[in-house]
């Protein structure tokens, strides 16, 4: 019969002196001090009383440490960081996100987002979440309610929480070797914004080119690399699955990877892979990164 178990030296402490959590993050305590101050993340200052970071104020810290490190700035990182102390939002709760969306309360669905991303990270808030969101929006559509706003607004709100929650992954001289692209005429960006943040999630920088990328800006772009980069190419409908970009990125010598529904409809590239969810290419990308 097994009891309770016992005390272990080995045990996290339910409190952590300024000076444990400084070398557990590897920053100086002047720097946790100073965000303290300016970002209240950490123990109010008490008279008398020396100051104690609890197991919530460091995880707070960690994430605040990993975004700051990313690239974010210290005020944007100390935002993040404070959801992390929030309760979790219920995971796949699309009522409210779309509620926001449809009265224009871009406050209110920012945070919404933000606290998704901060608790479950990028592919479970895209699968679980806003995938669903914009099923519902499409449909509303399909009944003649209008919601091209809503769905333009929600498309904005995820690409800005994205940006602000998730940052580009620092990368020393600025240059990656993953370059992601909207084939030529193509518009729909989201698709590929959600993977540069899946893939920031798991530490591996890319450069997004954006949407509608013209195979002569996509060759320049390649042409600026000492390196031939991997590239990704998003379409999504059959009539923007551009081969031409395929080829201006294999003249460059480049290894090119085909993404998005565009690809799989259309007879152009037959005999290609094409990855066909987000997992996959963050699996694939990622594994490519090691």
């Amino acid at each position: 019969m097994t009891g309770a178990p016992e005390a272990s030296e080995a045990a996290e402490p339910a409190e952590f002196t300024v000076g444990a959590v400084a070398r557990r993050l590897g920053i100086p305590v002047a720097t946790l001090r100073s965000w303290n101050r300016r970002y209240g993340i950490g123990p109010t200052r008490l008279p008398g009383r020396h100051r104690h970071y609890t197991a919530a104020d460091l995880a707070a810290l960690t994430r605040m440490v990993e975004l700051v490190r990313a690239g974010a700035s210290p005020a944007s990182a100390a935002k993040a960081g404070r959801l992390v102390l929030e309760p979790a939002p219920e995971l796949g709760a699309v009522e409210p996100v779309v509620t926001a969306a449809e009265s224009m309360d871009v406050a209110r669905l920012l945070h919404l987002l933000d606290a998704h991303l901060a608790h479950y990270g990028v592919i479970a808030t895209w699968n679980r979440l806003c995938r669903p969101a914009f099923a519902v929006i499409v449909e509303h559509q399909r009944q003649g309610d209008g919601y091209i706003d809503v769905e333009h607004l929600l498309s904005w709100a995820l690409t800005t929480s994205l940006h602000r929650c998730v940052p580009a992954v620092a990368t020393p001289g600025g240059q990656v070797d993953l370059v992601l692209a909207c084939t030529p005429g193509e518009q729909h960006v989201l698709p590929l914004e959600v993977l540069r943040a899946a893939l920031a999630d798991n530490r591996r920088p890319a450069l997004l080119l954006g949407a509608n990328v013209p195979t002569t800006a996509l060759g320049q772009a390649l042409s600026r690399y000492p390196l031939p980069p991997t590239v990704l190419l998003w379409s999504q409908s059959a009539r923007t699955a551009s081969v031409a970009s395929v080829h201006a990125a294999e003249l460059a010598r480049c290894a090119v990877l085909l993404a998005g529904p565009g690809w799989a409809e259309s007879a152009s590239v037959p005999d290609r892979h094409i990855l066909r969810s987000l997992e996959e290419a963050v699996e694939v990308l990622c594994g490519d990164s090691s």
